[in-house]
This record gives C-alpha cells, structure tokens and sequence, in this order.
C-alpha cells in the first residue's frame, strides 16, 4: 500500500514550467555533459520559485562547474547517490564554495528524509567519497590482473575472504586501525617515495602528526570489543560497531 501510494504521487512531463510548479527540491540527473547541464540548469531557473533548491547527482563533474548557470548559486549543491540505492543508501551531500551552510544541512535533512544515510563532503572532490575508493580499488585490482601477477577469480576471492568476509564489519579506516598506524605510515613513506608520490607522502604526514605524534597506534591486531586503544576510532566498542552508525 505505502508503495503503491507513492507511485501515485508520482508526476511525469516534459514542460518545464510544469515541472517547476510549486517545486522545493530539484535533482538534475541528465547526461554528464557541459552543456546539456548548463542549457538544463537555465531552463529550470527561468521557472523555478526563488525559494527553490537545485541538487545535481552529477558522478563526475564538480557543482562549482554549473554553480552560475543555476542562477542561484547559493542555493545549489550535489547530491549524489550510488548505484543499487536501496542497498548502497548513501547520499553524498557535496557544497561548492558558494553554497549557502543553511542549504547544505537542508539536503543533508532531505537525503535523511527519503531513507538516505546522508554523507557530508565538506571540500569538492572529483568522484566523491564512494567513487574516490571504487576507482582506487578497481585500478589496483586491474593491476594485478594486467601484470599477470594472478587470475582474476584470485582478485575476488582474496577481497571477499579478507574484506568482505574477515573485515566485513569495518571499513578502509577501522582496517588501518587493526594494522597499525605505525605500519600504514611506514607503508605510505616507503612507497610514496619509492613511486614519488606525493598524495601518499602527504597522507603518511597526516598520519604521522595526528595520530603517531600523539601516540594514537590503533589496534595494532587487538580485540576491537576488549582491548584500550586509540586511532581513527577509540577503543574497545569502536563507533563503527555501534547500531546507528549505517
């Protein structure tokens, strides 16, 4: 019954000024080109109320990119969703510099409303938080693949053992955690050295100054439910054990 209500509420048309009716939030889903988005957000702003709010779900291109084509930059922020919504129920709420904080926080409130676990991305960032990771691991699985260093049923099976089944319970941070922060700065410094790569030396520094200046190893291969210690998250009973944190 609820589902069946909703499809009814549901109204589709082609006229824009239609469309923009009465309207409180808009989500721009069209095709990730510059100038259909641009052409897309005017159209809508030549109609819309002053007091309507325009989210694009945009997986590629930064908001500030279309911020003045909207006509209300203020008033305009991503709002990015994964794929298989229903069990992927994120929604990445990303501000450009121009983005009014009270809006930002209504979105946030909008993606909680509708069954999202709203993601907060404070600073732009091409692909997001989800995207971010995806391609890290695509391309490192990719790698090891293309370099013949294994078969690619082995990729799989080595990442649904280790992660999905052995650390199905944590993400990438609290994964840190359980290695050690000492061992993850000695990795990112060696290999971000080795490969002069700057975005891993400067993670290894983040690393070193806010966690290991301040004597904050993680698990270090601990117990998560009984042993005391600190890194990204403080244990025992860490936040990411707790219910409410998906």
């Amino acid at each position: 019954e609820v589902a069946e209500a909703a499809l009814a509420r549901l109204r589709y048309t082609t006229d824009t000024a239609e469309a923009m009716q009465d309207s409180q939030l808009v989500s721009e889903n069209v095709p990730e080109v510059v100038e259909i988005k641009e052409a897309t957000y005017k159209a809508l702003n030549a109609h819309a109320l002053p007091k309507t709010i325009f989210t694009s779900n945009s997986s590629t291109m930064l908001p500030s990119q279309f911020a003045a084509a909207t006509g209300r930059p203020e008033r305009f922020c991503a709002l990015h969703f994964a794929n298989g919504i229903w069990d992927a129920n994120i929604g990445e709420v990303m501000a450009h510099p121009g983005t009014d904080p009270e809006i930002f926080e209504r979105v946030v409130q909008f993606a909680q409303e509708i069954g999202m676990v709203p993601i907060r991305c404070f600073k732009e960032q091409p692909g997001y938080v989800i995207n971010t990771m995806l391609v890290a691991f695509m391309n490192a699985a990719q790698t090891l693949v293309t370099k013949g260093v294994c078969a690619q049923e082995d990729v799989d099976r080595t990442w649904m053992i280790c992660f999905n089944l052995a650390h199905g319970d944590k993400g990438p941070l609290g994964i840190m955690d359980m290695v050690g922060l000492q061992t993850a700065y000695n990795v990112l410094q060696y290999q971000g050295a080795r490969l002069q790569n700057e975005e891993m030396i400067a993670n290894a520094a983040f690393i070193k100054e806010h966690f290991l200046d301040k004597e904050k190893l993680g698990l270090r291969g601990g117990d998560p439910d009984k042993d005391t210690a600190t890194g990204f998250y403080t244990y025992p009973n860490p936040a990411y054990r707790k219910k409410d944190f998906l």
